[in-house]
């Protein structure tokens, strides 16, 4: 079963009072950042919180992050040396093209390492090979945007509306989804901004992103809710199956509900549906509504 990740929350990697608590936030996926949160000079200290944290604590139903520094600086490899043996379960990669994947995969292979990749297409180039990127290793489990330094990159400032990420937004989708990889969204940076959250949150939504990325506790209820399934939308999409069972036992190549022609797409995405929903728990694996 494919890992749920709704919202994935940035922590500081030398925060160790954050990174003790990381999993009461309710976030599918923690990432302790070890690159622009952390400062040159707390560099090596933040690699040994994270080597004692992940001796001593073990997250419950949270999937663990890294991100690491830039592949073109000189603490990529400390970085790397420190963590590929440690019991995390994801790198993430910044500024990602091919050359700093292929040697990420290699440097894990070397020690057996069982640590995935998820690759933070934050420049121009990345995103107009971001499909390569993503194909360089089958470790490589899918992306994330990073919007803030993409604009830096494209020399335009970032605004709440994010027209200006369109393009890079629909690219990436397009390309993850095609390698049936996760892709999740850059974080909406104004944390004072409940409405701006939501609307941003429920644009990525629309246009295909699995999640989104969060820099703030608070706004992790806001992208959970958005991410999850409505009670409407788990009620239908289990008449969807339903119907598709009983029209296969009997035969049938089509079938309709509520009047309308039930095809491929349609069952396909009552499937997606409920296998989120058992996932986060809304229904038992036989697919009972919980409460009802």
């Amino acid at each position: 079963m494919n890992r749920l990740r709704r919202s994935l929350l940035f922590i500081p990697g030398n925060s160790p009072g954050m990174l003790q608590n990381a999993d009461v936030f309710d976030a599918d996926s923690i990432i302790i950042d070890l690159e622009d949160s952390v400062s040159i000079d707390e560099k090596d200290s933040a690699r040994c919180l994270l080597k004692e944290l992940t001796n001593a604590i073990s997250y419950q139903n949270v999937e663990t992050i890294v991100r690491v520094n830039p592949f073109e600086t000189k603490y990529y490899e400390q970085d790397i040396d420190a963590i590929k043996s440690l019991g995390i379960d994801t790198i993430l990669l910044p500024k990602a093209d091919i050359q700093s994947v292929k040697d990420l995969d290699k440097r894990l292979s070397l020690v057996n390492s069982r640590i995935k990749i998820m690759v933070l297409i934050e420049t121009a180039l990345g995103v107009e090979q971001v499909f390569n990127i993503l194909n360089a290793t089958p470790r490589c489990i899918g992306l994330m945007l990073g919007g803030e330094d993409l604009c830096v990159d494209l020399m335009c400032e970032r605004s709440k509306s994010g027209e200006e990420l369109l393009y890079a937004r629909t690219r990436v989708v397009n390309a993850a989804r095609a390698l049936k990889k996760s892709v999740i969204d850059t974080p909406f940076t104004d944390t004072s901004d409940e409405e701006g959250l939501i609307n941003d949150t429920i644009f990525a939504k629309n246009i295909g992103f699995n999640g989104k990325a969060s820099i703030n506790p608070r706004q992790i209820h806001t992208i959970n809710r958005i991410f999850t399934p409505s009670i409407q939308e788990i009620k239908y999409a289990k008449r969807v199956i339903e119907a598709n069972e009983k029209a296969l036992k009997e035969g049938k190549g089509v079938f309709s509900l509520d009047g309308k022609m039930v095809d491929l797409p349609v069952i396909k995405r009552a499937e997606i549906i409920m296998a989120i929903a058992k996932n986060i728990g809304l229904v038992n694996m036989s697919g009972d509504n919980h409460g009802n």
